[in-house]
Order: C-alpha cells, then sequence, then structure tokens
C-alpha cells in the first residue's frame, strides 16, 4: 500500500484506539482534583501524538536521519504502545457489549439494573475502567523486562544428535550453532561480548552460523566485526546468508549499490574467518572416513525468496557417510530436503526467532510461530532425517525476548 494512503489510515486507526482507551483514563480518574486530571488529559494525548508524528517521520525521513539506537527503541515503544491499549480496547470492548445486553434486558423490566454505588464506594464504570487500565499495563510491563532483561538472556542447549550412519571417527564430534545474529539490532556490547565468551567457552569443534549477520546492511557489522571474529573452532567456522543478508528490505539508490552491499556482506565473513558457503560444500576427512558440510543461500518458502542450489551444493558428497545441511529457512527442510535428499542427515536453521515471544518450560514449549512455521523451534524428526531449528542469537523489530531467550545450541554426534 502506498505510504500516502497508508501514513493517514494507520494515524487515524492509532487515534480512535486512543479517544476509546482515554475514555478509561478519564473515568478511571475522575476523582482526582481538576489540575491532576489536565496533566494526565496532557501527557496522555502528547504521547499520542508523539507516536503519530514519529512514525510519520519514520516513513519519510531517510534511515540517515535516524540514530540506530533512537529508531530500535522508537519502534518498540510503539508496538508496546499499541500493544497495551489493544488489551484495553478488547476488555472494554466485551464490557460494552455486555452492557448492551443488560440495558435490552433493562428495557423488558427484568431487574438487573445495577444500582448507585454506596457511600465510600466506587461506581462499576470506575471499577472497570482501572480493572482495563491495569490489564493494559501488563503486557506493557511483560515486553518492557523483555527489553532490560531478555534480550541478552543467552541460554545454551545442549542437544545429543543420534546419527545411525555416523562414521566412527566423528563420534563425540562438537558443534555449536548460532543464527540470525542480527547485528543492526544491537545497543549493548557489553551484553552481546558476554554471549561471545560463553560460545567459546563450550570449545566445540565446529561453529555453525546459520544467516542474518544483519537487518539490511552490510555495515551494520562494523561496530561488532572485531568481536564476532573471535569466534573460532578448530575444525573451522561455516555459514550462510539468511533472507536478510540480501538487503531486500531497503529501498537502494541504485541495484549497483545493492549488489555492493552483498558484496561487502560476503567479505565481511571471509574477513572474520567464517567460511561462508554459496551453495557449495566442504568435505571432512578423519582417519580415512568422511563427513559433508553443505551449505545453501537462503531457500524460503512463501514471502521469503529462494536464491539457493541444493542440487548444486549437494553435488560431490557422494563419498560422505554422513551429511549435515545448513539452511537458513526452516521451511526449506519439507520443502525440498526431506522430499529429494533422504541422504541428507542433519539439518541446521533459524530464522523464526521463536518470534521472540512464548513459553518455554522444560519440553513444553509454544510460541505464535507454531501458527506460522510447521518447525520453529528445537529438535524435529521424520523417519532418519532431522531438522534442528535455533531460536536466534539477536532480535529484530521488537528489541528483547519473552520467554523465548537468545539461543547458543551445542550438539555432540554420537553413532545410534
Amino acid at each position: 500500500m502506498n505510504k500516502l494512503v497508508f501514513i493517514p489510515i494507520m494515524s487515524l486507526v492509532i487515534l480512535v484506539i486512543d479517544y476509546y482507551v482515554w475514555q478509561a483514563f478519564k473515568t478511571g480518574f475522575q476523582q482526582q482534583n481538576q489540575s491532576t486530571q489536565q496533566i494526565i488529559r496532557w501527557v496522555y494525548w502528547s504521547i499520542s501524538a508523539s507516536i503519530i508524528l514519529g512514525i510519520i517521520g519514520y516513513n519519510f525521513l531517510p534511515l540517515e536521519y535516524w540514530n540506530k539506537t533512537i529508531r530500535t527503541f522508537f519502534m518498540a515503544s510503539v508496538m508496546i504502545t499499541i500493544v497495551s491499549k489493544l488489551f484495553v480496547v478488547i476488555f472494554l470492548f466485551i464490557e460494552d457489549i455486555t452492557r448492551i445486553i443488560r440495558w435490552a434486558f433493562a428495557n423488558k423490566n427484568l431487574d438487573i439494573i445495577p444500582g448507585e454505588p454506596a457511600p465510600g464506594q466506587i461506581s462499576r464504570s470506575e471499577f472497570l475502567s482501572k480493572t482495563a487500565l491495569v490489564v493494559g499495563a501488563v503486557p506493557a510491563a511483560t515486553f518492557t523486562f523483555g527489553i532490560l532483561s531478555g534480550a541478552h538472556d543467552y541460554r545454551v542447549e545442549k542437544i545429543s544428535l543420534k546419527i545411525p550412519n555416523l562414521p566412527k571417527a566423528f563420534d563425540g564430534l562438537r558443534i555449536a550453532q548460532l543464527s540470525d545474529i542480527h547485528s543492526g539490532s544491537f545497543y549493548n556490547k557489553r551484553a552481546v561480548q558476554g554471549g561471545v565468551d560463553m560460545v567459546m567457552k563450550e570449545k566445540a569443534d565446529l561453529l555453525f552460523f546459520t544467516g542474518d549477520l544483519v537487518n539490511n546492511e552490510a555495515t551494520e557489522v562494523e561496530d561488532y566485526f572485531q568481536m564476532f571474529s573471535k569466534l573460532h573452532a578448530p575444525m573451522g567456522v561455516y555459514s550462510t546468508l539468511g533472507n536478510h543478508d540480501y538487503g531486500d528490505y531497503v529501498k537502494w539508490k541504485t541495484p549497483q549499490a545493492k549488489k555492493q552491499n552483498l558484496q561487502d556482506l560476503m567479505k565481511a565473513h571471509e574477513l572474520m574467518g567464517w567460511n561462508l558457503m554459496m551453495d557449495e560444500n566442504k568435505i571432512i576427512e578423519e582417519s580415512g572416513e568422511k563427513l559433508a558440510l553443505i551449505g545453501v543461500q537462503n531457500i524460503g518458502v512463501g514471502r521469503f525468496p529462494w536464491y539457493g542450489n541444493l542440487a548444486k551444493a549437494h553435488q560431490g558428497t557422494e563419498e560422505a557417510s554422513t551429511k549435515l545441511l545448513l539452511s537458513h529457512d526452516p521451511t526449506h527442510w519439507n520443502a525440498e530436503v526431506t522430499t529429494k535428499y533422504p541422504d541428507i542427515d542433519v539439518a541446521f536453521a533459524g530464522h523464526t526467532h521463536g518470534t521472540q515471544f512464548g513459553v518455554k518450560v522444560g519440553n513444553f514449549k509454544w510460541s505464535p510461530a507454531q501458527y506460522v512455521y510447521k518447525q520453529w523451534a528445537g529438535l524435529y524428526q521424520e523417519g532418519k532425517q532431522q531438522l534442528y531449528v535455533n531460536r536466534g542469537f539477536g532480535y529484530i523489530g521488537y528489541p528483547g525476548r519473552v520467554g523465548m531467550p537468545p539461543e547458543i545450541s551445542v550438539f555432540t554426534l554420537t553413532r545410534g
């Protein structure tokens, strides 16, 4: 939709929501003195106006006018504010519907009309308005906590991968996986360094990175280049590209500028000592036995691009008894891997972030991601083939995580 149409419609929707929620504020604080009510009114509508003006500026001003951190937290504040108000709207809407029903019954002379509140008690409308505001405060507090505490609450997930045809020489091999770094979203270098240190403490034999080093532009990794350059493993670091790495989500001045951005990003992988796999493979040999690492460019189903060529990447791996695939988008697994390449034993993916929101307690997990992706976090198996979906190291859009902490996956390969 054209911005000149979308922005006015979005602004109108926000104003309607704000007006509806304002009724709760007005009723909830009606017992306060006049000056307090005026302050509340001024603060409330100033925030509303700031959000609308910010959205207009975000969409029409060049990105260079926005400081990266300010842009990130502005969009987070917009999301938190709108989501919280929607909770209030839903609560009040349900109450309005029940009020209409009570009114309809009242007109039939049914004695269910509430009386006036007793002295010292608040009215039903004031009680419901205050309750609605509390309901709206819960998601606001939750998502704010997710920024302050959840964004860099890195968790090491240790997984045993049983592979029936694993060569004896690779029994016990340890692989660490990172995915979805999104370096353009980071705002806390010290916290990110803590995550990098956690990876290195695992002393893995191999390190995989399964795409989305940046949000859009190669320059985003500059501030973290030295930090990620310290990620290494005795048998190497192997990486792939994710959908965000191609620069498809920003407007470039020329096609050449977009092409150069991708070349710069690929060079960054090289300079950090990462082996970027562009539809290719690497055969690792130990004691005469072979293990194949296969890496493809982004392959996604639906609205995400299909850039990779698995047939090309797979070529030449026939002699390896075990094959491991690095592919950013988990939808690739059922779209092509399980249907055409039964000899690929394990695929490693990311992409979903677990939507950065959900619940994970023991073996139980829930996230809105499961309504979009068949495989969205953790280990999956179909027949003898396995897929692991990493929740991601970073974040995008909302600069935090609630119940879906950032992940460092550590695998131990075993025969079985």
